[in-house]
C-alpha cells in the first residue's frame, strides 16, 4: 500500500546525492515520527537557504551577505587567488588555516566527455580578475583526476600570457598512508612533488 505524499516525500529524498531509495524512505518515515515543529524548523531551513543564500559576486562562494566573508576580510591577501572546482573546496582549504589569500570557484572541471567546455565554467571570470592587474599568483587546487588535471593545465596555458604566475598544489601519498597500497600515479606525483628536506 502506497501513500501519496510519503512516496512524493521518499521521491524527493532520492534526489539528494549519495541517498538511495532505501534510505530516503527511512528518511520519510523518521521525519514523520518528529514532532511537527521539528518538520517545520527543517522545511524553513531548506527555503531560508534556497532564498537567502547566493553567488558571491567576486569569488562565486555561497554567502548570503553581499560579500563572503573572505572577500570581505580586507586581511586577505589579494595577490593570490586559490582556485577551486566547487563552493564545498574553499571550506576544505579554510579548515588548513594555511591559506590567506582570496578564492576563485569554477564550478566544475573541463570534461569533454560529458561536453563541459571552458565556456561552462568560470575560467572567464578568473581571467578577468587577473586581467585587472592586482593578482600575481594563482594557486590551481583542482581535483587530482583526469579533469581537474586537465582544467589545471589549460588555465596555467591562459594565465601565462598574463604575467600570472600559476602553481599546482602538491598531490602524494596521504599522512599515515602505505606505500605498498599507494597506486602507480599518486607515487609517480608524489615524486615529482618531492621538495627538499
Amino acid at each position: 500500500m502506497a501513500i501519496e505524499s510519503i512516496e512524493r516525500l521518499t521521491v524527493q529524498l532520492g534526489r539528494l546525492p549519495g541517498i538511495g531509495r532505501k534510505t530516503a524512505a527511512r528518511l520519510a518515515y523518521h521525519i514523520l515520527g518528529v514532532p511537527e515543529e521539528q518538520a517545520q524548523e527543517l522545511a524553513q531551513a531548506i527555503t531560508d537557504a534556497r532564498s537567502k543564500v547566493h553567488n558571491c559576486p567576486v569569488c562565486g562562494t555561497y554567502t548570503d551577505g553581499e560579500l563572503c566573508e573572505i572577500c570581505a576580510d580586507p586581511r586577505r591577501r589579494t595577490d593570490v587567488l586559490c582556485v577551486v572546482s566547487d563552493p564545498r573546496d574553499v571550506i576544505a582549504m579554510e579548515k588548513t588555516r594555511e591559506f590567506n589569500g582570496r578564492y576563485h570557484v569554477l564550478f566544475g572541471a573541463l570534461s569533454p566527455m560529458e561536453g563541459i567546455g571552458p565556456k561552462d565554467i568560470k575560467i572567464n571570470e578568473l581571467l578577468e580578475r587577473c586581467r585587472e592587474g592586482e593578482v600575481k599568483e594563482v594557486i590551481l587546487a583542482t581535483n587530482p583526476d583526469v579533469e581537474g588535471e586537465a582544467t589545471a593545465s589549460y588555465i596555467a596555458r591562459l594565465l601565462k600570457p598574463l604575467g600570472v604566475t600559476a602553481s599546482r598544489i602538491a598531490h602524494g601519498i596521504p599522512i599515515g598512508g602505505n606505500l605498498e597500497y599507494t597506486d602507480e600515479v599518486t607515487l609517480a606525483k608524489a615524486l615529482e612533488g618531492r621538495r627538499n628536506l
